[in-house]
C-alpha cells in the first residue's frame, strides 16, 4: 500500500515532516505500508488512479467524481483559527505584493492565471467565485499552472495579475518560505470547502482502517505542519461538490 501528502507537501520541510508523520502513524497502526515519494510535475492524476493507495491525498472535485468512489480514511484539520477547527480550506485569490489592486474587482480586466482541471483550489471553486461577477472579465486567462507555487510565480513573473491559491498550502510557504510567500498578497477568498481527504483505492482490510485512522486520530498537533489534527468525516460531506465543473464558467 502507498502512502503520500504531495498535496500539502509545499516546502521540503513540510515534505519532511509528512514522512515522519506518517512513519509515526504506520508504526503504532502495525502497517508496513510505503511512505511514496512522489514530487512535482508529476502529475496527480496520474496518482490518483492508483489501485495500491492505502492512505494519500486526493482533491475533494475528483474524490467526489470518481466512481467508484475511494475510501474516505481521514482529512486533515488545519491549525489556523479561520478554519474552526473542521476538515476545511479557502482559496485565496492572490496578486502581486506590489500591484495596485486591493479588491477582486480592481483585477477586472486583467490577466488571470489557473491550475489544472482537476483542482478545485486552482480552477473550479475561483472560476465559479468569478462567475457570480459576471462574463468576460478579464482580456487573458492563463491555464495549466501546476500548482499554489506555480501560480506565485507566474504572479511574481508578471504573466499573469490574479490567481488562486490553496489556503492551506499558502499558509506552510508563509511558513517555510517566508520570502517566496510575500511576493504576493490576498486580496479576497472563496467561502469554505472540504478538504482533499486521505483516501484509499485499495480495498482495506476493515481492522486495518479502523487501526489506520485511530493513528491518525491519535497524532494530534502537529505545529511544523500547522495541522490541529485529523477527522473522520462523512463521504456525503463532498457530494456538493460533484456537480462542480469549470465548464463555461470564465
Amino acid at each position: 500500500m502507498i502512502v503520500n501528502a504531495r498535496m500539502y507537501s509545499a516546502t521540503p520541510q513540510a515534505k519532511r515532516a509528512w514522512k515522519a508523520l506518517f512513519a509515526q502513524v504506520l508504526a503504532r497502526a502495525g502497517l508496513n505500508w510505503e511512505v511514496l515519494d512522489y514530487d512535482a510535475p508529476a502529475p496527480l492524476s496520474a496518482l490518483w488512479a492508483r489501485g495500491d493507495l492505502g492512505a494519500a491525498m486526493m482533491c475533494g472535485l475528483p474524490y467526489s467524481q470518481r466512481e467508484p468512489r475511494p475510501t474516505l480514511v481521514a482529512a486533515p484539520v488545519p491549525s489556523h483559527v479561520r478554519y474552526g477547527g473542521k476538515p476545511v480550506y479557502f482559496t485565496d485569490i492572490a496578486v502581486r505584493a506590489d500591484a495596485p489592486y486591493r479588491r477582486l474587482e480592481d483585477t477586472f480586466g486583467g490577466v488571470v492565471g489557473f491550475t489544472l482541471p482537476d483542482s478545485m483550489s486552482g480552477y473550479v471553486a475561483p472560476r465559479r467565485h468569478l462567475a457570480s461577477y459576471g462574463t468576460n472579465l478579464y482580456k487573458k486567462t492563463v491555464s495549466g499552472l501546476l500548482n499554489a507555487r506555480h501560480v506565485i510565480e507566474a504572479l511574481d513573473e508578471r504573466r499573469i495579475d490574479v490567481g488562486p491559491v490553496d489556503s492551506w498550502y499558502y499558509e506552510l510557504l508563509q511558513k517555510d518560505a517566508p520570502e517566496f510567500a510575500a511576493k504576493v498578497r490576498i486580496v479576497d477568498s472563496t467561502p469554505a470547502a472540504p478538504i482533499p481527504p486521505l483516501v484509499a483505492t485499495a480495498k482495506l482490510d476493515e481492522r486495518d482502517l479502523e487501526r489506520l485512522r485511530a493513528s491518525l486520530l491519535a497524532a494530534g498537533e502537529r505545529e511544523e505542519l500547522l495541522l490541529k489534527g485529523f477527522a473522520v468525516p462523512a463521504p456525503p460531506d463532498y457530494d456538493q461538490l460533484k456537480p462542480w465543473t469549470g465548464k463555461d464558467l470564465p
